[in-house]
């Protein structure tokens, strides 16, 4: 029997406000984290992902100087702010049924700890889901997608204090209950496992105030954890129609080799995406988690209640980004390792080739994952993001000749199919970055996803002309076959 997506599939793509909206000083906005990384096109390039995994006070300090003379990309993301009207108008084109998108915090909640939202920031996203209901394009909002409220970090610390529970939650519901009538699907965190690879960005955490950062990292992931089931309380409450799920960043693991010790180090590495899925599926702590935080040194410090809330709220459904597998050795140092932004390191598997960024391409990857992830929760599942990040050339006559991006999409959502036939209930895939937006991870403007070409360099220069692709045309053609045209 041929096997077809469900005919209510939520084809789209993915973006992050942080990264693509601007307009920071505009509309009541605070600053977030993300506002303070800087790029310098004068960095050597094994320096531009250094911000995002470690933050000091000088540079936040430096970061809110008005004086400074750096730039700072996420401040001006793509403008999508005083755009967003075209651009939807581009998603429409294409046919999204959906977009993921995220709301920043601090259009809402400047510093975070407000009582009173920010009119301004709620009138705009009442614009943007407005302009999407328009062209009949499902929104799925994420909540907190590396943007929290700088303030949060700097006066109270981050996700460490747990006064942050409640500042979250107030948010949280805040929007809930004002686009009930306009969002169905919702998440909490972003990628929330990245906590213990990129404590700041992911915790408002910054590492030179703690001497024992696991610890802080683990215990913000407590705070988050229970911030996430409060929020599905209160989305219930708000709209008992709604659906909340949960979001992490899945690398397919696999030994190196058929050595025991290979297999079990996968093992234990592929725990650290799965613990976080697995407490928010679930509802508890898994089994291992014991020796997981001794080994650590990690205790976490917890309230009563905090048990019941997760068991009582877990999330509806399980959404992951996936870009890439990655080898694991138990004895690394005798393997030439993979380059890139991997957040699990690993080591280079020899069968797979690699992208500008050193990130191994592996489409039936995707397949394993969903298998493993339904296998796991039996809940539904979500391809949050997925795409290819390339140095895209503009050639005469606006013509981009992405044929390197359609044909990673290509075999990776083949395999979306395959993880259908095998009985995966798999309800949407929305591509990372629909339009060409700033790197999350590097700062850049030139690592580019979209279908959507944006006219602007890394230091922000450019006519911000928006220019199709022609992976534009080709996922259109996608979406209006279904699928079908992938056989």
């Amino acid at each position: 029997m041929k096997t077809k997506f469900p005919e209510d599939f939520l084809w789209g793509g993915a973006t992050a406000a942080n990264q693509l909206e601007g307009a920071s000083d505009v509309g009541g906005k605070g600053l977030s984290l993300a506002d303070v990384y800087t790029f310098d096109e004068k960095m050597p390039k094994e320096q531009w992902s250094d911000q995002w995994h470690l933050m000091t006070h000088k540079q936040i300090e430096e970061a809110q100087d008005p004086a400074s003379k750096k730039y700072y990309p996420k401040r001006h993301g793509i403008d999508f702010y005083h755009h967003y009207k075209e651009d939807i108008a581009l998603f429409a084109e294409m046919g999204f049924k959906a977009y993921r998108m995220s709301i920043a915090w601090t259009r809402i909640f400047p510093n975070g700890d407000e009582l009173v939202p920010n009119e301004e920031g709620l009138s705009f996203y009442d614009r943007v889901f407005d302009e999407l209901n328009k062209y009949g394009i499902e929104p799925v909002v994420s909540l907190s997608h590396y943007e929290m409220p700088l303030h949060l970090s700097t006066k109270y610390g981050g996700w460490v204090n747990r006064k942050l529970i409640d500042f979250f939650v107030r948010f949280a519901s805040t929007v809930f209950d004002r686009y009930k009538n306009k969002v169905k699907y919702w998440m909490t965190f972003n990628e929330i496992n990245c906590v213990t690879h990129h404590p700041y960005v992911s915790l408002g955490v910054i590492e030179e105030n703690h001497p024992n950062i696991e610890q802080a990292k683990f215990q913000g992931a407590h705070h988050q954890f229970v911030a996430s089931a409060l929020a599905t309380k209160a989305c219930k409450e708000s709209n008992p129609k709604a659906m909340v799920g949960c979001m992490v960043s899945y690398q397919l693991l696999v030994p190196y080799s058929c050595d025991p010790d290979d297999v079990q180090a996968t093992v234990d590495k592929q725990r650290t995406s799965l613990f976080f899925t697995d407490v928010q599926a679930r509802g508890y702590y898994p089994a291992y988690t014991a020796k997981m935080l001794a080994e650590k040194n990690v205790v976490l410090e917890t309230e009563p209640e905090d048990e019941q809330i997760m068991r009582d709220y877990p999330v509806d459904y399980v959404s992951f980004s996936y870009y890439m597998s990655s080898a694991v050795s138990a004895h690394p140092e005798r393997i030439e390792g993979a380059v890139g932004n991997l957040l699990t390191g690993g080591v280079k598997n020899p069968y797979l080739p690699t992208s500008d960024w050193g990130w191994q391409v592996d489409p039936k990857g995707l397949r394993t994952a969903l298998n493993q992830l339904y296998d796991l929760y039996q809940k539904p599942l979500f391809v949050a993001e997925n795409g290819y990040g390339a140095l895209d050339v503009l050639e005469e006559g606006d013509k981009i000749e992405d044929d390197y991006r359609i044909s990673y999409l290509k075999e990776h959502i083949k395999q979306v199919k395959e993880a259908i036939a095998d009985g995966v209930d798999v309800f949407g895939y929305t591509s990372w970055g629909c339009i060409d937006m700033i790197s999350a991870g590097t700062n850049q403007m030139s690592k580019r996803y979209g279908y959507i070409y944006v006219d602007q360099d890394d230091m922000g220069r450019g006519t911000k002309r928006r220019i199709k692709k022609k992976s534009f045309y080709w996922y259109k053609n996608v979406i209006a076959t279904n699928g079908e045209q992938l056989d």
